[in-house]
């Protein structure tokens, strides 16, 4: 209208805000990841908008962002501006933003949210991600809100909840499109174009026979160029990868990267199909699992950053007290060799380097074991190939850093016989780190322990130990 302000048409500095961390984009427009600074921004306003009680402006803040970012600014604010912000937005919450969560933070916006609310969220989500929201809840929440849940849905969700935590089961989705051989293409399209039930999104239709056992797949976009005359198992693809229900989502995430895999069929102990895993859900697994592999090869268990110091501080004081005995165990080598080192200080300037560049040594191999292990890259067929690869990279640079670390000590103290000392302790060290870091991780795999947990700690033992020895027993042999 002629006359009209254009300034009350401009948006206002808080939707510009939320603008910038992200919204639900229109079908023609690019989705953008937001900056660090912006989503700092945001969480900054929303903290600042909780502790005046203006529950209109966290809405406001809040209300353009999709799920995903709506859950990455709840992860960065404090434990308690989590919980006010569900319960200012109250009805207007998204519960289905529980699935994109981490554990820690899942539970404490489960707790601040009615089971009506979260019913109608696990209702809407998918089984996975269902399964995965309802996992932590009390007994009597739990029933309460599977009692809200329609039928169909709580029939799945309950199975799903059947098997444990980290299982295909969990990970996959209960809706599928499976179809008999005997159906023609026509009859496949006429019953996605009118079946209520199906997912939303899928790739692949299954073939089944009466008794719900896989025949095949067919990818959907074949499915589309084929004439609809054609019978379904005249197109369809018979090699088929199972998935046990049971199996272990890092066994299937192996699968899906070796096979390059869309989607796979789950099927029960029977062997019958009983729901599908799809990629999207596989690159979580790998994300997760490689995330479990880099802090358990620092001796840390499977904490987040949104956990507390009381969850944090007792796992990572279990393995700091074994390296405390590890620790001790080195020094007491040390004292045997207490009146050597009185009588050349140079050893004690020289000693921790040996020791430190074992470590290291043994860190890069056992690196590469743990992480072969994990993949089941390094097996019976090819250890020995790699043990005797990983003893020559030990041996070669043993050799080198002899010949630095010798020349080194010659010129910093003077005496040839020290530089030789030095480097035969080296040569000894670095070889002892080559050997721990691919033994210790393969013997702690076949005694059935998980490697990237315990393997640091002995391989560091080692070489700490190796290291002084060599060190001190060769300068008391030589220079006393």
């Amino acid at each position: 209208m002629a006359g009209q302000n254009k300034e009350d048409d401009r948006p206002t500095p808080n939707e510009n805000l939320a603008e910038r961390v992200g919204h639900v984009p229109a079908p023609d427009e690019p989705t953008v990841e937001a900056t660090a600074d912006a989503v700092s921004d945001l969480v900054s306003a929303v903290a600042e908008a909780l502790a005046r009680g203006d529950a209109k402006q966290v809405s406001e803040l809040t209300a353009p962002l999709n799920t995903a970012d709506l859950a990455r600014v709840i992860e960065l604010l404090e434990p308690t501006d989590r919980t006010g912000l569900a319960t200012s937005l109250g009805a207007a919450f998204p519960a289905e933003v529980l699935s994109e969560l981490d554990e820690t933070t899942r539970d404490q916006i489960s707790e601040a949210l009615p089971n009506a609310q979260i019913a109608k969220a696990v209702t809407d989500l998918d089984t996975d991600d269902a399964a995965y929201v309802m996992e932590s809840l009390e007994a009597d929440d739990k029933k309460d809100v599977l009692a809200q849940v329609p039928d169909t849905e709580r029939a799945a969700l309950e199975r799903a909840l059947e098997y444990p935590e980290g299982s295909a089961g969990r990970l996959m989705q209960a809706n599928f499109v499976a179809v008999p051989p005997y159906w023609t293409i026509g009859q496949v399209i006429d019953h996605m174009r009118e079946t209520d039930d199906l997912p939303e999104t899928f790739s692949d239709i299954f073939v089944v026979d009466a008794t719900f056992h896989v025949l095949g797949s067919v990818d959907l976009s074949r499915l589309l160029r084929t004439k609809r005359q054609i019978d379904v198992q005249d197109i369809m693809d018979t090699e088929r990868h199972l998935l046990l229900a049971t199996e272990d989502q890092e066994a299937v995430a192996r699968q899906f990267e070796r096979y390059d895999l869309k989607s796979a069929p789950v099927v029960d102990e029977n062997r019958r199909l009983v729901g599908v895993v799809t990629v999207d859900d596989v690159v979580e697994v790998v994300a997760q699992e490689a995330d479990e592999d880099i802090k358990r090869l620092a001796g840390l268990g499977d904490e987040r950053l949104t956990d507390s110091v009381r969850q944090i501080a007792p796992p990572r004081f279990s393995w700091l007290l074994v390296n405390l005995f590890t620790a001790v165990l080195a020094s007491a080598v040390i004292k045997n060799f207490e009146s050597t080192i009185e009588h050349m200080v140079a050893l004690a300037v020289l000693m921790p380097i040996v020791a430190s560049m074992g470590g290291n040594a043994g860190t890069q191999t056992m690196t590469v074991a743990v992480r072969a292990l994990a993949t089941e890259s390094l097996m019976p067929a090819n250890v020995v190939r790699v043990v005797l690869r990983e003893t020559a990279v030990g041996l070669i640079n043993g050799l080198l850093f002899a010949c630095i670390m010798g020349a080194v000590a010659v010129l910093w103290f003077g005496g040839s016989k020290l530089g030789i000392v030095m480097g035969a302790a080296m040569i000894i060290n670095m070889l002892a780190a080559a050997l721990a870091g691919i033994f210790i991780p393969l013997a702690l795999d076949r005694m059935g322990f998980d490697p990237a947990v315990a393997s640091t700690v002995f391989v560091t033992t080692v070489t700490d130990v190796v290291g002084f020895f060599a060190f001190l027993g060769l300068a008391s042999l030589l220079l006393m």
